[in-house]
């Protein structure tokens, strides 16, 4: 029963019920083909023979003299040759004459009311006998426009049943030898088609959540199996690629969860040891502020990662790039300033992209505040201006720059240089930042200088005809 349910051998069963229909049509076209076509030749057969009998007849004085007694060079002898049977009727259908293996069969009546001018009759009977069928042809014999008897010539037609008997024979055991051969025709190349598909069921199956390592590698073929083989190595390698990251993103998160966590129950722990004074129990107040502080921005830049993975709708409405830079910019000029940093806009007018204003204020605040984290002497410079159908964001800064060997996973979750531990960012700003560019149909570039800058360039679609 489970074979049965196989695809291969629902294959086969197809394709021997396709051979079978076409079979079918073919051998029910050919039978009666073949029957139409001998029953017209019997017929053309039957008119030919009355016609060369009616020449063999004499009528004399009102009598039509015809005798089975016939010499062997008389128009009639070559149809008692052919096994004809012939037999001449009166007007009334009295028998006259004639000869043949069915002279004395039964006269059908329909035969004896034929019309006085030429009309001919063709009808079919059984022989009582054997139980064959007849072929009888009736025809008027006509004398000076007047009939004066009519003829009939009958030939068994248990040759023509037999050739089709034969055919039909030929056709049904010729059919069954096709259909079994296109059924395990069919079955074998189901099953080599479809042998790679088990090959990718069997390793689909030691395939887990915790190694998705294995690969299909099957040989590359350029057909739909081939094709199925290589998209669904491409999908594990994605699937590993993102449970790799997914892994470390929970290790990550739940070592920054932890650290303030530990910390705050660090402070209480030793606040309650022993009795302090208002000043100590300010200081401890303090500290726990900023911890509770730097868990409230995880937890909210974690939400925002959720709210980003499970694809939220993003408004789609114009929003003018230059105000917004503009505003961002102003907003964090007190940052700045209180590091003795400058911060300098510059921005072409009237650039508008389609998107959420809000995410793309938090976007450009990351990237801002970010230059401004990691610059100690100098400035950041924002640069934006229209590049065709993109408008191109630069955020410059003079900092510490970026270590080589950090820049390709600057923007994965969590991800910070050792060099940038004691910032205590959650390294999340930069993840969050390319999140939301990607949603806008855009990307972020980042290019770095170690020791002397970095420049982030944020490259989004401008809004049609603006």
């Amino acid at each position: 029963m489970k074979r049965i349910k196989t695809l291969r051998f629902r294959f086969a069963l197809w394709v021997a019920l396709l051979v079978l229909g076409a079979l079918i049509a073919f051998g029910v076209f050919v039978y009666f083909s073949l029957a139409r076509d001998l029953a017209a030749a019997i017929d053309d057969s039957l008119r030919l023979s009355a016609t060369q009998a009616i020449a063999a007849i004499n009528y004399e004085d009102g009598r039509i003299n015809f005798t089975d007694s016939l010499p062997e060079n008389s128009p009639a002898a070559s149809l008692r040759a052919r096994d004809l049977t012939i037999r001449i009727l009166s007007t009334k259908g009295i028998l006259i004459g004639g000869f043949g293996n069915y002279r004395d069969v039964p006269i059908p009546p329909e035969t004896i009311s034929l019309p006085q001018r030429d009309e001919s009759l063709f009808a079919t009977f059984a022989d009582a006998s054997n139980n064959n069928s007849i072929r009888l042809y009736s025809a008027p014999i006509i004398e000076e426009g007047q009939r004066v008897g009519i003829i009939q010539v009958a030939k068994s037609l248990a040759s023509v049943q037999e050739t089709l008997n034969q055919l039909l024979r030929a056709l049904l055991f010729g059919g069954v030898a096709l259909i079994a051969l296109a059924a395990g025709g069919g079955y074998f190349l189901a099953a080599r088609a479809l042998a790679p598909i088990d090959q990718m069921t069997r390793t689909a199956r030691n395939i887990s959540a915790q190694n998705l390592s294995a690969r299909l590698n099957l040989p590359t073929t350029d057909d739909e199996v081939g094709r199925l083989a290589a998209t669904l190595d491409l999908m594990l390698e994605r699937l590993d690629d993102s449970l790799q990251r997914e892994r470390r993103f929970v290790a990550d998160a739940s070592h920054d969860l932890r650290t303030p966590l530990a910390a705050m129950q660090a402070i209480l722990d030793v606040t309650r040891d022993q009795p302090r004074n208002t000043q100590e129990y300010e200081h401890a107040l303090d500290d726990l502020e900023f911890e509770t502080k730097r868990l409230n921005i995880l937890t909210e830049h974690l939400l925002q990662l959720a709210r980003s993975d499970g694809h939220a709708s993003v408004v789609s409405e114009p929003v003018d790039i230059s105000l917004l830079l503009s505003d961002v910019c102003e907003s964090l000029r007190m940052l700045a300033q209180a590091k003795d940093l400058t911060l300098a806009c510059n921005v072409a007018p009237e650039l508008v992209v389609n998107g959420d204003s809000d995410e793309l204020v938090r976007l450009f605040v990351n990237l801002v505040e970010n230059a401004i984290k990691y610059t100690e002497r100098g400035g950041v410079t924002v640069n934006a201006h229209s590049d065709g159908k993109t408008v191109r964001i630069l955020v410059q800064d003079t900092g510490r720059g970026i270590p080589r060997q950090d820049l390709p996973h600057i923007f994965d979750r969590f991800y910070r240089a050792d060099a940038s531990r004691s910032t205590g960012g959650a390294g999340l700003g930069l993840a969050i930042a390319c999140k939301i560019a990607q949603t806008h149909g855009g990307e972020i570039q980042a290019r770095s200088v170690e020791g002397k800058s970095s420049t982030f360039t944020v490259l989004l679609p401008r809004a049609p005809g603006s």
